[in-house]
């Protein structure tokens, strides 16, 4: 008998990536639902376009470039896609997001060799590029146009998020401009991108992946808790220039970046305890550049950031091959 040999993994199972793809979109839906009442049918449509361009280069790319005749979608664009419609404005042009989703899935993807081989998250890929690019459209946010569907977003009134107004007059400032911070970004009631609004939905998304045994915990934990400890830390010292450590991690792109990017099991760690120095890691440096950086944000740089050490994470990390001598590695 002929035995065959290849690389792992060596046990299958009815788990393909196109299922983890949809169930990461069946996650997303009702943030994005919630984002559509928000600021209508404008939203609607930077959400479907992102993802049909994003499917449609991808497609292409395999296709011709590839010759993969046999290449079926696997959703992972569509995925990519959300969530870089998640960390822009509302109103943002529909050029500028088609220039961050070419570069979100041609150079954050498909040039490192397709999902799978990408070192960085692509859609945070993308979302720097904009951030760099187009530093005035990114971040003018469109007041909340509750239920006025055909109002686009680009024609509402601009406004401040929380860390932005904080970050510029002070958490007093910012605390009177938006009333109950705690519960109106825990339900998402606040202006921001779509994936800065409701914590509640954020997380009630991750706890269906996390039913589903699509992502666990360690990285949201250490991730969110590490940001709440170092917060409470900052505000203890100074409690009129910063946020409560509850606020700290309901407002801006906290709850996003730690339950759906931080989580991509291409650009995180595969071992248990490199996933939580990946989460504690990440908590450290959104902090940082929060309170101390030049940006009111530091969600998308500690990620990029933590996805670099990755390889370091896991070969710090691995466990011993059982039945081998110390002394000869």
């Amino acid at each position: 008998m002929k035995l065959l040999t290849g690389p792992a993994p060596h046990i299958h199972d009815n788990i393909s990536t196109r299922r983890i793809m949809l169930d990461v979109l069946i996650a997303l839906t009702p943030a994005a639902i919630l984002a559509v009442l928000m600021w209508g049918w404008y939203m609607l449509l930077l959400e479907i376009g992102a993802m049909a361009f994003a499917e449609f280069l991808e497609f292409f790319v395999m296709r011709v470039f590839r010759k993969k005749k046999d290449f079926v979608p696997d959703l992972s664009a569509s995925v990519t896609a959300l969530l870089l419609v998640f960390n822009v404005p509302a109103g943002i042009s529909w050029w500028t997001m088609a220039t961050g989703i070419l570069v979100a899935i041609i150079i954050g993807k498909e040039i490192f060799g397709g999902i799978g081989n990408n070192p960085f998250n692509p859609a945070l890929v993308g979302r720097l590029f904009m951030y760099i690019s187009f530093p005035v459209a990114m971040i003018t946010w469109p007041q909340v146009n509750w239920l006025h569907f055909w109002a686009p977003a680009y024609d509402v009134a601009t406004t401040a998020t929380p860390l932005g107004e904080a970050k510029l007059h002070g958490v007093a400032a910012a605390t009177q401009l938006f009333h109950g911070l705690n519960w109106t970004s825990f339900l998402g009631i606040i202006p921001g991108s779509a994936g800065e609004t409701s914590a509640l939905l954020l997380i009630i998304g991750f706890l269906y992946l996390w039913w589903r045994k699509v992502v666990s915990y360690e990285i949201p934990v250490a991730y969110i808790g590490t940001t709440f400890v170092l917060s409470a830390i900052f505000w203890m010292a100074n409690p009129s220039a910063y946020y409560d450590p509850l606020t700290s991690i309901m407002v801006g792109g906290l709850m996003l970046g730690a339950l759906f990017m931080a989580t991509d099991p291409v650009t995180s760690p595969v071992t248990p305890r490199g996933k939580w120095i990946f989460g504690i890691g990440a908590g450290v440096i959104t902090v940082l550049i929060r309170y101390i950086g030049a940006y009111p944000e530091g969600v998308n740089f500690a990620i990029i950031l933590m996805n670099a050490l990755v390889p370091f994470i896991n070969q710090f990390t691995k466990r011993k091959v059982f039945g081998t001598v110390k002394e000869n590695g």
